[in-house]
């Protein structure tokens, strides 16, 4: 069954009460409101990247695996259940499987910067060094050098490519 296009207003006030919870920080009364979402629009995309925000701040990755599988199924045209997918996969110690998931993406959202940038970081933890370097590079080229040496200095999926960030 497709999803409305649009909630109606009193799913969009738990919604977005839902996103306000997890600004502050609170996946708990998150998971509240968007359980108070009517029924009807429990595919909705929107309300499924918030179910799937919840899950993963919980780190309950294989509840938020099935929500992002929802969001590939249902919502191919978004990157983010791409995204979802792969690092929940990741997250469960199934880093190629992740790898494999997410490949198909990168001809899909060629703009999509995050894409590469985790392409590498799961190359990386699989020990394809050269292979992360290109990657990250790809990455480099949509959203700046710069931009992806911040977040790399805090990845901990990369630590093993740390002599390569001095030079590039």
């Amino acid at each position: 069954m497709a999803s409305p296009r649009i909630l109606d207003r009193t799913s969009q006030i738990h919604l977005d009460a839902a996103v306000g919870w997890l600004g502050l920080g609170n996946p708990g009364e998150a998971g509240d409101e968007v359980a108070r979402i009517a029924s009807d629009f429990a595919e909705h995309p929107d309300v499924l990247e918030v179910r799937w925000e919840v899950s993963g701040r919980q780190e309950r990755w294989e509840e938020a695996l099935l929500i992002a599988d929802s969001l590939v199924l249902g919502h191919p045209e978004r990157s983010s259940g791409w995204l979802h997918r792969s690092y929940c996969l990741h997250e469960l110690a199934r880093t190629l499987e992740a790898w494999n998931k997410l490949f198909p993406a990168v001809d899909r959202f060629p703009k999509e910067a995050t894409i590469p940038y985790n392409l590498a970081c799961y190359a990386c933890q699989l020990g394809n060094l050269k292979q992360a370097e290109e990657w990250l590079e790809k990455a480099a080229a949509l959203r700046g050098r710069s931009a992806i040496k911040k977040l790399a200095a805090e990845d901990r999926d990369l630590d093993p490519m740390r002599s390569f960030f001095s030079a590039w």
